[in-house]
């Protein structure tokens, strides 16, 4: 009965290690593992959306042209409260992402960027996408104000890859 104990415990030790290097391996870069910076709450920009409720779809293309960096559009008029279903194509021929955020924090979020250029998005707010994929974000915009949509990869906002969200 004790060998068997014995068997158990040092299974349990395996499947907890195993979580433990699961969630590290899984972890963005630059994070701790279950630490993003992907809002969980209302912020100032909004909130996560909710998948059950109705959202107006926009979709926006990422690309490179002429040495310059685009989202196509890269300005959108937002109701106050208005749930969008952000979908994403990456027609570039480089990685791009898409952080949705204040003007302030997203600048902020560049120069950490800026050290550590292999943090990748997967959040509530951010997404970041190989050359022709695809992604989605849902969000609802609670607050009124002007807001900012940019790729935070070194480079590509000063390179003219960004936007703004206007919240009326």
């Amino acid at each position: 009965m004790k060998l068997t104990s014995m068997k158990q415990i040092g299974l349990i030790s395996i499947v907890a290690a195993f979580g433990l290097v699961s969630g590290v391996a899984t972890a963005s870069p630059g994070h701790k593992p279950g630490e993003g910076h992907g809002p969980a709450d209302d912020t100032a920009y909004g909130k996560p959306g909710d998948p059950k409720k109705p959202a107006r779809i926009v979709q926006i293309v990422f690309r490179e042209d002429d040495g310059k960096m685009l989202f196509l559009p890269n300005s959108l008029k937002v109701k106050k409260g208005e749930q969008i279903r952000f979908q994403l194509r990456n027609n570039g021929v480089l990685d791009h992402e898409f952080v949705v955020g204040t003007v302030e924090e997203n600048l902020k979020h560049m120069k950490d960027m800026e050290k550590n250029p292999d943090m990748e998005h997967d959040d509530p707010n951010a997404k970041r996408l190989k050359p022709k994929a695809t992604g989605e974000i849902l969000w609802q915009f609670t607050k009124a104000g002007t807001f900012d949509f940019s790729c935070l990869i070194p480079g590509h906002r000063p390179a003219g890859m960004f936007g703004t969200i206007v919240v009326e």
